[in-house]
C-alpha cells in the first residue's frame, strides 16, 4: 500500500467512526488568560527561566544590536533568513542565504557546515522560558533554528508575554510553530547533562527594545 493510499484509508476510518457527529466536550477555561503584571516584571521573568535553561541573554537596543552580533558570530558563516532586516547585522558579516546555486533551499548537511543562525521571534512566554518561532520570512523554516549548531534568536521586548494563553493568540495555527525553552539538552542513562543532542549547543538570546 502507498503512503497516500495508507492516508486516504487512515482518513476514511476517522471519518466512519465520526458518522454519528458526537458533541464536543464542555471545556472549562478557568485558568488565567490574562497577565495582572506590568510589563517590564514579565520580561525579567522571561530572562530568569532562559537563563535557568543554560541560553545565553543580553539586552540591546537597535543601535548597539550588530554590535552584540559581532560579539556573537565572530567569523562564523551564518544563515540569515530573507525577512531578517540588513541593520540588525553587523558590516561584514558571511550571510548566507537559505537557497543553494540551484535554487533549493539548503540541505541539512548544507546548514550542518554553518557555523550559527540568525532568526527573528513571533512571541516568547515569560511563565515557561518559552520562545516560539511561526515560520514567518524573519525567522525561516524550521530546520534553520534546528540544524547549525548556535541559534541566535532576537526578542523584540513587546512580543514578550506572562501566559501561555496570551502566546497561542499570537500564533498563527495554520504554520509550522517550533518552541524553544533553551539550548537542546537530554540526560544520560547517568542523568548527566547532554547538550545539542536535538538542536543548536548554544542558544543566544538578544531582548531587543
Amino acid at each position: 500500500m502507498s503512503q497516500t493510499d495508507a492516508k486516504a484509508t487512515i482518513l476514511a476510518r476517522i471519518g466512519h467512526a465520526l458518522r454519528d457527529e458526537p458533541a464536543a466536550p464542555e471545556v472549562p477555561r478557568n485558568y488565567r488568560r490574562t497577565s495582572s503584571l506590568n510589563h517590564d516584571d514579565v520580561v525579567e521573568m522571561l530572562e530568569d527561566r532562559l537563563i535557568d535553561y543554560k541560553a545565553n541573554v543580553y539586552r540591546e537596543t537597535t543601535e548597539t544590536l550588530p554590535g552584540r552580533l559581532r560579539e556573537l558570530l565572530g567569523d562564523a558563516s551564518t544563515v540569515v533568513p530573507d525577512g531578517v532586516p540588513d541593520t540588525w547585522l553587523p558590516e561584514g558579516i558571511e550571510r548566507v542565504r537559505d537557497v543553494n546555486d540551484s535554487g533549493s533551499v539548503l540541505s541539512a548537511r548544507e546548514l550542518d557546515a554553518l557555523g550559527a543562525v540568525v532568526t527573528a521571534s513571533t512571541v516568547s512566554c515569560a511563565e515557561t522560558g518559552t520562545i516560539f518561532l511561526n515560520s514567518r520570512p524573519d525567522e525561516g523554516r524550521r530546520a534553520l533554528s534546528l540544524v547549525p549548531d548556535h541559534h541566535v534568536c532576537v526578542v523584540p521586548l513587546d512580543t514578550v508575554v506572562e501566559l501561555i494563553p496570551e502566546a497561542f493568540e499570537r500564533i498563527n495555527h495554520a504554520d509550522p510553530i517550533t518552541m524553544i525553552s533553551g539550548p537542546s539538552a537530554t540526560s544520560d542513562i547517568e542523568l548527566e547533562r547532554v547538550e545539542g543532542v536535538h538542536g543548536p549547543r548554544r542558544l543566544d538570546v538578544v531582548l531587543l527594545g
